[in-house]
């Protein structure tokens, strides 16, 4: 059924002020006006709701069954929309994404520095965590988009490549493997190799492509993070494998990526979002900027990466 809630607010501004005209002054409404919404609720209900003399309006009884009952309703109304206007409000002052740490650590900071300067007062939170996590914070509604690996498993989400990266082998400049145009996974046997937990889908990633091969290679270390692992070659502690654009080369001169083949390993880093939720504009603004940076960064590291949006 059909609620009239303006004649329902007639209805209890008339009862509060025990007056039209005090009514219709504080709903901004000639009381033409109010008089027709009152008029109009008496009759979907079929029955009057005030006894009205020259003197005075008094409710009748119909009205007094009526007021607490209204008053409640449109309270409740109020909060509801109260609530939700906070919630637009919020949506519109902070954009919430999830972001691999790698790519949060080398990419968003020119693409956030370019953000700010269409919308200077919008405050960015980047849920830096896992791929797994990442697709969950977008599910639930707590992130607008996510960059992350693309995944076939979560068919609940909307996925849109940005590129497939492939891995390549992190050393020394002074390492003797530097200076190949390429490395095979069977000249690493016998290599000192860091590499990351097994709850990384970058570990679940070279480990689906070496299959029984894995088992052959030295694993002398293994990690949490890309970072870390970044950090022990640097150091010459061991050599690792890991996603081209998680290594900022430029940052790092002393370090070398070298392609690595038989098998070529790679990743598909895209956008995950929500069907269900909407972007924002501020959302849809940043998307583009991460677009944009990665088809540039992506042609600036490697003519291999092949590009899936244009």
């Amino acid at each position: 059924m059909r609620i009239d809630f303006l004649g329902l607010e007639a209805f209890l501004s008339i009862a509060e002020r025990g007056s039209f005209h005090g009514a219709a002054a504080h709903l901004n409404l000639s009381q033409t006006a109010l008089s027709h919404r009152m008029r109009k609720l008496e009759d979907d209900l079929g029955i009057k709701l005030f006894t009205r003399t020259t003197r005075q309006v008094t409710l009748t009884p119909a009205g007094l069954e009526l007021l607490p009952r209204a008053r409640q309703m449109i309270d409740a109304l109020s909060a509801s929309y109260d609530a939700l206007r906070r919630q637009g409000r919020e949506r519109q002052a902070r954009l919430t994404i999830g972001c691999l740490p790698t790519i949060a650590t080398y990419y968003l900071p020119p693409i956030l520095l370019e953000f700010s300067a269409t919308y200077p007062d919008i405050t960015v939170h980047i849920q830096d965590a896992a791929a797994g996590q990442i697709a969950d914070f977008v599910q639930k509604g707590e992130a607008e988009f996510g960059i992350t690996i693309i995944s076939a498993n979560r068919w609940d989400l909307d996925m849109r490549p940005l590129l497939r990266e492939p891995y390549v082998l992190l050393c020394q400049a002074s390492h003797p493997l530097a200076a190949r145009p390429q490395v095979s996974w069977a000249e690493l046997e016998g290599v000192p190799l860091v590499r990351i937990s097994p709850q990384a889908a970058n570990r679940a990633i070279i480990d689906d492509a070496l299959g029984s091969r894995r088992e052959f290679m030295t694993w002398r270390y293994e990690v949490q993070h890309v970072a870390t692992a970044v950090s022990l070659v640097t150091a010459g502690v061991a050599l690792t494998v890991v996603p081209r654009l998680a290594i900022d080369l430029a940052g790092a001169p002393g370090l070398k990526a070298v392609p690595i083949v038989n098998p070529g390993v790679s990743r598909i880093v895209g956008v995950v979002s929500n069907r269900a939720n909407p972007l924002s504009p501020a959302g849809e603004h940043l998307l583009k900027l991460v677009a944009q940076r990665f088809r540039r960064d992506g042609e600036a590291a490697a003519p291999t990466l092949v590009h899936e949006i244009h």
